[in-house]
Order: structure tokens, then sequence, then C-alpha cells
């Protein structure tokens, strides 16, 4: 059984490891971008002329012209929780029959999705800003990633699972669970 499983990760090229690999990567590049962040917004780094805490304090747009300030009209922390919630929704769609740790799983980042919003209400507007940038590149890439033009292109083999239309299957399936729920 071990021969045919190693035959099988060589022959489609899908070790299990190289699930996570983004994980190991992505999670403490995360990590340490909002802590700089944090340390550039409360003035804990020092430099030379004009500090960075004074750049990001003029350095805002719309309702957030104080990037080292919070966020009180809540706009970027509740984007940032819809945004991931719908990333979850759109992963939770696409599984059919999902075991029972799937399903934990998945209420599990749910419920942290949430959690995030208060959490992004009590940070400054430049973490909030760049985690909700991170959020929206996520959900850009997971949508574009369902594209079989894009996939074409960049010479992504299809699957048996993949659709000609995901977009509308995406959009059918998301109208029957949330929307025609009777």
């Amino acid at each position: 059984m071990r021969r045919l499983v190693s035959e099988l990760y060589v022959r489609d090229n899908c070790h299990p490891f190289k699930a996570t690999v983004l994980v190991w990567i992505q999670l403490p590049m995360w990590i340490f971008v909002s802590v700089a962040l944090r340390n550039f917004s409360t003035g804990a780094t020092h430099s030379e002329g004009f500090s960075v805490q004074e750049q990001l304090a003029t350095g805002g747009v719309l309702w957030f012209p104080d990037l080292t300030a919070l966020d009180s009209t809540w706009i970027l922390p509740v984007s940032i929780g819809v945004i991931n919630l719908l990333i979850v929704e759109i992963f939770a769609l696409q599984k059919v029959g999902m075991s029972r740790f799937q399903t934990y799983i998945t209420y599990f980042v749910r419920a942290l999705s949430v959690l995030m919003i208060p959490i992004a209400a009590t940070v400054p507007s430049s973490i909030v800003l760049y985690w909700l940038c991170s959020s929206l590149m996520g959900l850009s890439q997971n949508l574009l990633l369902r594209s079989p033009r894009f996939r074409q292109l960049c010479r992504i083999p299809l699957t048996k699972s993949d659709s000609d239309t995901p977009y509308k299957d995406l959009f059918a399936a998301f109208y029957a669970k949330f929307i025609s729920r009777k």
C-alpha cells in the first residue's frame, strides 16, 4: 500500500507536504509584517529624519487619514471579517460530504473570521489595511484559479471536479445555501 501511495505521489506530483508549504511560509511572514507594522505605528522603531510613525500618521486615505490610529468607523475590520468569511464559504461550498473533522475546522475558521473583527478594531489602521489587502489577494487568487481560461493559460491541468462554468456553479451553490433556504 505504501508503495502504491508513493507511486501516486510521484505520478500526480501531489505530496501532502506541498499543501503545507504555504502555511510554513505565509503564516510567519504575515505575523512578522503585522508586528513590524505595529512597531512602526507605535513609534517603537527609530530612524533619522522623518520617522516612519510620522509618515504613517499622514499617509492614510479616505476615511482613515491617520494609519497609526484605530478605524473608528469599523469599515476596515468588518470588511476583513466579511472577506474572510467569503473565502471560507467558497471552500465550504466546493466540498461535498465533508468529514466531521473538516466540518469542525470549517466552523473554527468561521469563528476565527468573526473574531478578527473586534481584534482588527483594536489595532492601528496600517495593520488592518495590510490584513484587508492580504485577504483580498487570497480571495482574488481563489477566484482567479477557478477560471478555466486562466488555468489553461498557466497550464494547470484540469481535474475531474473542475467545472466549465465555475462562477455560475459557485453562485448557484451560494444562492441555494443562503438565499433560497425554505
